[in-house]
């Protein structure tokens, strides 16, 4: 069984399945992933298919993510997984594997300590692709491990995914990858969110959860300088728990600060309960999709 490990736990010789159903916790992760590599000096890849490789440019800045001078010295690559694993046409496994392995040779031809690749795997459900190849580059791919020069992630989307090749995923991959969660329930989650380092919170917050709330805030005052709480999945908080966010952030030293994320009524909660009032707290209001 596969080991679950924090992404940022992850280093050369890993290689990690993370699978998915929601998409702004996979961008976060990615994110986190991305960022990592870049900071450790290696050379990063993104290959991917459901999101274009314009927005995921995007995506990666707004997660505090700089894409643009790795992007251009050529640090970092983000491309279509379609055109760069398969190049264009019908999956072949021993291609792709050996497409991988060149691009761990350029790496390390280009003076890189090691070479970080996420790979978004949707390209094996549509109709020219063979479920078969998926499952035979998963095997082979390990071969290019030995080196101790690439780390992998392969991102599965549980939506995309049957139920059999999802669980032989979580077989081929040592490792797999998820956010910390400290709630999960039908009408709220609560976990960590790495890229903003923070807490990402959605549903409805009331009252009852309190005690999660504080031990996700303290986490993250304790291991972040600035703290994010993203609440744009957030339908509805209670006063209660308006007070506990306000009440951190007033407790953080003058040189640190909270930065909240929300929709409109949850930040004018924030407001009735002195939000405006505490300097180390920013909230932005996120416009809402009529």
């Amino acid at each position: 069984m596969a080991d679950t490990a924090a992404v940022g736990a992850l280093g050369v010789g890993d290689h990690a399945c993370l699978t998915f159903s929601d998409r702004e916790e996979r961008l976060d992760l990615v994110a986190a992933f991305v960022r990592g590599g870049l900071r450790a000096g290696q050379k990063v890849v993104c290959l991917t298919d459901s999101v274009s490789p314009d927005e995921l440019t995007g995506e990666l800045h707004e997660r505090s993510v700089r894409p643009g001078s790795a992007l251009r010295r050529g640090q970092l690559r983000i491309a279509s997984a379609t055109e760069s694993l398969l190049g264009g046409a019908t999956a072949d496994a021993a291609t792709m594997v050996e497409i991988l392995a060149g691009e761990v040779q350029l790496a390390d031809r280009e003076g890189y300590p090691g070479l970080r690749v996420t790979a978004d795997m949707c390209w094996a459900t549509r109709p020219f692709a063979s479920a078969e190849q998926l499952l035979e580059f998963e095997s082979l791919v390990a071969e290019l491990f030995a080196h101790g020069q690439l780390c992998l992630i392969c991102q599965y989307d549980r939506e995309r995914f049957d139920a059999v090749t999802l669980a032989f995923a979580a077989r081929a991959h040592p490792r797999t990858v998820a956010a910390q969660v400290y709630l999960e329930h039908p009408l709220l989650r609560v976990c960590r969110q790495y890229s903003p380092p923070g807490v990402r919170i959605a549903g409805e917050l009331d009252y009852r959860h309190k005690d999660v709330l504080e031990l996700a805030l303290a986490e993250s005052i304790r291991i972040d300088r600035h703290v994010h709480l993203n609440l744009t999945g957030l339908d509805y908080i209670d006063g209660a728990c308006a007070g506990i966010v306000v009440a951190a952030a007033r407790a953080l030293p003058r040189s640190r600060r909270m930065t909240v994320t929300c929709r409109r009524l949850v930040g004018t909660v924030l407001a009735l309960v002195g939000a405006d009032d505490v300097a180390q707290l920013r909230v932005q209001r996120r416009h809402e999709q009529p």
